[in-house]
């Protein structure tokens, strides 16, 4: 299993919708995110891309010295940017921060946003340039050769890459569609599937649609989901900072995001609408939480991921174990602020989880390990009072 965290470029806080407790957004606050990351043991974080965000190459790149072993999952943007000049761009990532790049490719679900960076093409056109993207992508970074291809929307000739990158043949391909369109660019070219945080009942549909289309063409996914989590050292805790989070929103802020949110043509983001019918008597868990520990409520105002999982270490482990079990292997949490809740994850998660990429004795006390607690009465380690008494 393996825990991503999230680098917030399009701005955190301590409550949604408000500036109140909200933070500014510079590289002294990103670096301490990304510190936080690379030194509690998450496999890596995820950054988020669109004109709401600063730029997730440049950022990612920046953070490549202040850190030394978390992954930066950055996406590519098929109609933005051509195959080749992605291509190199990936391999120089991959080789300046010594294999630490995954891609997460991003079609785009927003026709204002869209058209604004100059794409007027309709929903499917859209995953047609993908696919011919990839295809372009794949090739190149794979070492296939000077490559050369005529498709409906893309052309290239005598593409290659003189530098190559460090993961052979390329690295990792990241990708989430909920049309049919979007599963079937899926199963012909990627590694991993990612959903957002659906209940279990329909991520497992979701899971067995994709698992049915890459079989067609001979491919095994791998699968993974995005969420945020809310978790404390009890229920209670847990449910009232959910109810913080959102503390702040109206009535007319919901209404607003709700409706710039519906003009997108993504059937992801329509699936995660769907879970925000219930808008009258918003503000009360029993409105918003969908499944049990799946709670609504960040989608009220934020577009993309709108789920949280709220509850204790145990029940939100369980929860994530249940996903577990129906083939999700990598989960990409993030948490309000996120420089905080990257310790509390990591603190409450951790030890309740089967981890990939956790720091060796991070939290064993050994003759070789840091401190773990403040020193009691200026004498005992913490937990060491009762045995010199």
């Amino acid at each position: 299993m393996k825990l991503f965290w999230f680098i917030p470029t399009h701005g955190d806080g301590r409550y949604l919708g408000t500036p109140n407790g909200g933070r500014p957004l510079d590289y002294d606050y990103l670096r301490q995110v990304a510190a936080a990351v690379d030194s509690l043991g998450y496999y890596g974080a995820l950054l988020p891309t669109g004109r709401s965000c600063e730029d997730a190459w440049v950022t990612a790149s920046s953070l490549i010295g202040e850190t030394s072993r978390m992954r930066f999952l950055v996406a590519i943007r098929p109609g933005l940017i051509s195959p080749t000049l992605a291509a190199r761009m990936a391999a120089t990532f991959d080789r300046l921060s010594n294999g630490r790049i995954l891609i997460n490719v991003v079609t785009g679900g927003d026709p204002v946003e869209l058209a604004g960076d100059g794409v007027f093409e309709e929903h499917s056109n859209r995953y047609e340039i993908t696919d011919e993207f990839l295809h372009i992508w794949r090739s190149i970074l794979a070492d296939q050769g000077e490559v050369n291809f005529a498709g409906k929307h893309l052309r290239v000739q005598g593409a290659r890459a003189i530098f190559k990158g460090v993961q052979r043949p390329y690295p990792a391909l990241y990708f989430g569609g909920s049309s049919a369109a979007g599963i079937e660019v899926a199963a012909r070219h990627v590694d991993y599937y990612l959903t957002w945080g659906e209940p279990p009942s329909q991520v497992a549909e979701k899971i067995a649609a994709v698992r049915h289309s890459a079989r067609r063409h001979g491919r095994e996914l791998r699968f993974g989901i995005r969420l945020h989590v809310i978790v404390r050292e009890t229920e209670d805790e847990a449910w009232k900072d959910a109810g913080r989070l959102i503390s702040y929103l109206t009535d007319q802020t919901v209404e607003a995001a709700q409706a710039t949110l519906a003009r997108q043509d993504s059937m992801g983001q329509r699936r995660m609408l769907e879970l925000q019918k219930r808008n009258r008597g918003w503000r009360t868990r029993e409105a918003l939480e969908i499944s049990p520990n799946l709670w609504a409520g960040v989608g009220l105002v934020r577009g993309g991921a709108g789920t949280a999982l709220v509850g204790s270490a145990d029940s939100v482990a369980s929860r994530i174990l249940e996903y577990h079990g129906l083939g999700i292997d990598t989960f990409i949490l993030s948490g309000y602020p996120h420089l905080e809740e990257a310790y509390r994850v990591a603190e409450l998660l951790f030890p309740r989880l089967s981890l990939q990429s956790k720091v060796p004795n991070k939290n064993k006390s050994n003759s070789s390990a840091p401190m773990i607690g403040e020193v009691v009465a200026n004498q005992f380690a913490p937990g060491q009072a009762t045995a010199a008494s």
